[in-house]
């Protein structure tokens, strides 16, 4: 999509004053909060570390839409990708994120390297971390990343696992604020399977900066009880709340933010047919969103979209959809979390 100047400007200035609702320590003095740490799940953050990823977020991309496309961060850096996923938006992210902060990146997918002939991936860790000063690692399983995480000397960073997603969950409160003036007492709301990665991430990044946060879902897909119970206590430091809804038009109503994701992600192929029927009544949709009462909201999902499925294509290509902008973001969090974690 392309803007013109006057909602450029007035981006701009959105974005600006996002800047200034959020609470967070000065970043001045505490690159020892994150310099050298892994980022394998939000749990292992405070709300104050989380509230200052997303200022680092929106503070990136305003000096990115005001012309600046390189940053010496990361100069003389390298980072390796390590997928064993396809991915489009976060390869590609964390690819010219890298670039631009003066890092050089290699992308290494599973095919193509010896873990295809079965090196334990605690061997792969132990080299790559001789050879890079950080792995960013997008994985089957998250058992992957703590086993990364145990023997590389080096940061290692989840760029998706299928537990959690923290840096797209960065990236979507970070437009959260960008569109709605600040996370703080707005409604978010997660429809569809509760036990997804993205949902995980999305309650732990949003209940930190004070949002009232709703799973809506059906019996069986709630979150796992770790992440319920750092939600509900991140809602009581924050002055935000977290609950659990079954029905889906009472668990939608007056929301400010309704986000979905696919009900069969990578690894519950087998599960599809099962899955569907028990979430379709989740579905986002004309008839779902009237529930919602006569309010401004905005959807979001993290791409790519089952059509038909989690969400219908009239609402995602409507005006309230932010799916583009959200997709953008991914960038200017890479770009901040790498200049955070990297040493």
């Amino acid at each position: 999509m392309i803007i013109n100047k006057t909602e450029h400007l007035a981006l701009r200035e959105a974005i600006g004053e996002s800047l200034k609702n959020l609470k967070y320590l000065s970043i001045r003095g505490t690159e020892k909060l994150f310099k050298g740490k892994d980022l394998l799940t939000l749990l292992d953050f405070d709300v104050n570390e989380i509230n200052i990823m997303v200022k680092e977020t929106l503070k990136s991309k305003l000096e990115y839409l005001t012309g600046k496309r390189m940053w010496d961060t990361l100069k003389g850096r390298s980072i390796a990708l390590l997928f064993e996923k396809p991915s489009t938006r976060t390869r590609t992210s964390f690819e010219v994120a890298a670039y631009q902060l003066g890092a050089y990146s290699v992308y290494i997918s599973k095919k193509d390297s010896q873990l295809s002939r079965g090196e334990p991936i605690k061997d792969t860790a132990r080299v790559l971390s001789r050879y890079v000063d950080a792995v960013v690692a997008r994985v089957l399983k998250h058992e992957t990343l703590i086993e990364m995480a145990k023997y590389s000397e080096k940061p290692i960073i989840n760029a998706l696992s299928d537990l959690f997603h923290p840096t797209q969950a960065i990236a979507d409160v970070a437009t959260i604020e960008e569109k709605l003036g600040e996370v703080r007492g707005k409604k978010v709301v997660f429809i569809g399977d509760g036990r997804d990665n993205v949902a995980h991430s999305l309650v732990l990044a949003s209940t930190s900066l004070g949002a009232h946060v709703k799973i809506v879902t059906a019996p069986g897909y709630e979150p796992m009880d770790i992440v319920i119970a750092s939600a509900e206590d991140r809602a009581r430091k924050t002055g935000g709340s977290f609950t659990i809804e079954y029905d889906p038009c009472k668990g939608i109503g007056g929301a400010d933010v309704i986000y979905t994701d696919v009900w069969v992600s990578m690894g519950f192929e087998k599960e599809a047919e099962k899955r569907i029927q028990d979430l379709m009544p989740y579905q986002v949709n004309e008839e779902l969103l009237k529930c919602i009462g006569n309010k401004d909201f905005i959807i979001m999902h993290c791409l790519p979209a089952k059509r038909g499925e989690e969400i219908v294509e009239e609402i995602l290509e409507s005006p309230n959809s932010v799916v583009w902008d959200q997709a953008e973001n991914k960038l200017h969090s890479a770009r901040a979390i790498l200049s955070l974690f990297v040493p």
